[in-house]
């Protein structure tokens, strides 16, 4: 049953995830840099505040007793995540919803669910899971089939995007998306593949803060099992490193391009816009808010990683079919998407029940 709820919270988060540039792609009249830092100061200032605010009361006294070492790591981490973060949105400019969430969100997968894995097995600290086991457990093999399978089904949605390039002349998709451009959209989403995993070191080096906050509730609520919203003290500190590198750069753009005046331009709907960001902006937040809960269910780091992605790439590929993104390419194009979709949802199966087969 634990494993069944945090499938489900993990099915939640991905889905917010996979479904927050929606409303960005509403916007009208603002450039790139305007809807975005406008949508990012929901993501990663306000909604984790009060998120924060309403499940941990003690959550500022929290962060002021951690030592300086834990915060600046896990403030690094976030400057960094930030990065990734931001070229995903410039992946997914270039690529598309469904492929560039594919491809960014694959390799953040891999990378963010087993280098921890691999420190740790040199490494080793109480409660945390070495490579070693993966190979030596029955739920690890099943684990690392899982994320080979994720792996697998990647690669397909990523080849069903090279044939889409290749049949729409390289120029748009029938989603109307002009600024379509594979080469670049992959080297984008290589730089921020990598970059996002980040996110998930991130939560490694706060969860002294994480754990603080759950010891706290355990106290009030004894025999009641972990604190479904622990995290959300790491979350703060986290996204203050986020925000610190995305609003440099959008602030240069902004700057550079004078689309500040986006902000009041009187000939676009200001208002609407403004909705549609905070909109964007607080479902972005909402993943984390929904992975931390599947992770306290499955009280395994990398499982919960990789189920997280799956479900982000599997949802993004289903928005990228909502959005006609793969319409007018041929039979055997749409085949290749479906099949990596099958495929992932497979993977999900296995990471999310491995302890249970």
């Amino acid at each position: 049953m634990q494993a069944l709820l945090g499938v489900i919270f993990h099915f939640i988060g991905g889905g917010a995830s996979s479904s927050f540039y929606v409303p960005y792609k509403k916007v009208k009249g603002w450039s790139w840099e305007s809807f975005w830092i406008l949508g990012g100061f929901f993501s990663w200032l306000i909604a984790p505040f009060v998120a924060a605010w309403l499940t941990i009361p003690q959550f500022g006294e929290i962060i002021r007793n951690t030592d300086s070492s834990t915060l600046g790591y896990t403030y690094l981490y976030g400057v960094l995540w930030g990065i990734g973060g931001l070229t995903y949105g410039l992946g997914v400019r270039y690529l598309g919803v469904s492929l560039g969430s594919s491809i960014i969100l694959g390799l953040s997968m891999v990378i963010g669910a087993l280098l921890p894995s691999i420190y740790y097995e040199f490494y080793p600290t109480m409660g945390k899971e070495g490579i070693a086991l993966y190979f030596t457990t029955n739920w690890g093999v099943i684990t690392l089939l899982g994320l080979a399978l994720c792996i697998l089904g990647v690669y397909l949605c990523g080849r069903a995007g090279v044939r889409k390039e290749k049949e729409l002349g390289g120029h748009s998709d029938a989603s109307g998306n002009k600024e379509f451009n594979l080469g670049l959209g992959l080297l984008v989403a290589v730089i921020s593949g990598a970059l996002s995993a980040c996110f998930n070191f991130g939560l490694e080096a706060g969860k002294p803060m994480a754990n603080v906050a759950n010891e706290l509730w355990k106290a009030v609520h004894p025999n009641q099992g972990e604190f479904l919203f622990q995290n959300n003290v790491t979350y703060i500190v986290v996204l203050w490193g986020g925000i610190t590198t995305n609003l440099i750069y959008c602030a240069a753009l902004l700057w550079r391009n004078k689309s500040y005046k986006d902000y009041f331009d009187r000939q676009t709907p200001r208002g609407r816009n403004f909705l549609l960001c905070a909109l964007g902006g607080t479902m972005w937040y909402l993943q984390f808010f929904f992975y931390g809960m599947g992770e306290s269910k499955l009280g395994n780091g990398a499982s919960s990683w990789i189920l997280h992605m799956a479900f982000i790439i599997l949802l993004a590929n289903a928005w990228g079919v909502i959005l006609k993104e793969w319409k007018g390419v041929s039979r055997k194009t749409y085949a290749t998407i479906v099949a990596g979709i099958a495929v992932i949802i497979v993977s999900v199966l296995l990471v999310g029940f491995a302890k249970e087969i």
